[in-house]
């Protein structure tokens, strides 16, 4: 049974030991199943030795397993070695302390770590993609400087094999974080939010960003507003349709915002025009996270205010 990994430097396929490593790999491949891992940053890379991941806090300290407990105990056999490059194993905390991070060694013959980690898989294809994230720039901590991730997981099942075939074992059906991580996560948002009131970059800490705005990007240079405008309208009445452009050139930056009168048309519009073809260019569509009118609007009244 193997694992394909979408991450935002290609693609990687490991093959996992099942019949070896039953409990630790179930563990790994519910939480691909549950895209668990989906967004988790290689955290850790030291170049010439491994990359890790795992962690969906992104500090190489957290993550859990699907069993009951946080942690689970190692399966460490004599016969699996780091002796090559992929060899993919837990990045336990100690012994027995092993959660959802995992490594992958970046070359051959690490085996000052045999019998110190569970070993459950190795790299069937994508050995380049590992080149690329062994070059990657880091900085003290071994962070990478630009942000390399993990999109996707999917299972690949064997023919013979269902789609429940997953090795048995103690999981949750759905794996929720606890409660506690949670609301951690909810309060160091709200955090951040205070500080960019504090220093003027938001009006308020709670302030959501509109539903009625999309951001487009990967426009042509060649488009105008108005090619937006009527482009947009289809899908109902659009309030404005707007180019960001350099203040000095006004040459196109290749992105705009498209607010619509009804959050219902910019829902539509959204699900229709993600990769549509505008002026031969393939466009990519979002909700807007920008709260710079909402900024505006309270800065133009506070001003008026003090007049």
């Amino acid at each position: 049974m193997s694992v394909l990994i979408e991450t935002s430097l290609g693609d990687i396929v490991i093959d996992l030991f099942v019949d070896k490593c039953p409990r630790t790999t179930n563990n790994f491949l519910q939480h691909c199943k549950n895209k668990y891992y989906n967004g988790c940053l290689f955290h850790n890379i030291h170049k010439d030795f491994i990359a890790q991941t795992g962690d969906p806090t992104g500090t190489g300290t957290g993550g859990r397993s699907v069993y009951e407990d946080r942690f689970f105990g190692d399966e460490i056999r004599a016969d699996l070695k780091h002796d090559k490059v992929g060899t993919v194993g837990m990045a336990s905390a100690g012994r027995d302390l092993n959660a959802s991070q995992f490594y992958i060694t970046l070359r051959d013959n690490l085996h000052y770590l045999d019998e110190k980690h569970t070993i459950f898989g190795e790299v069937a294809e994508g050995l380049e993609t590992l080149t690329r994230i062994n070059q990657a720039v880091v900085d003290e901590e071994n962070r990478p400087r630009q942000q390399i991730i993990m999109k996707q997981t999917y299972v690949l099942y064997p023919p013979e094999l269902a789609d429940d075939s997953i090795p048995e074992g103690e999981p949750k059906d759905e794996f929720e974080p606890p409660l506690n991580e949670q609301l951690s996560s909810e309060k160091e948002a709200h955090s951040r939010a205070v500080a960019l009131e504090c220093i003027g970059d938001i009006p308020d800490a709670g302030v959501k960003p509109p539903d009625n705005v999309l951001f487009v990007c990967k426009l042509n240079p060649l488009t105008e507003d108005e090619d937006l405008h009527v482009i947009f309208s289809q899908f109902g009445t659009v309030v404005s349709a707007e180019i960001l452009r350099d203040y000095r050139t006004g040459e196109s930056l290749c992105y705009a915002f498209v607010e619509f009168e009804k959050r219902e048309a910019c829902e539509q519009a959204y699900f229709k025009m993600n990769n549509a073809l505008i002026d031969d260019r393939r466009i990519c569509v979002d909700f807007s996270q920008s709260v710079s009118k909402i900024w505006k609007k309270s800065y133009v009244q506070n001003k008026k205010a003090k007049n």
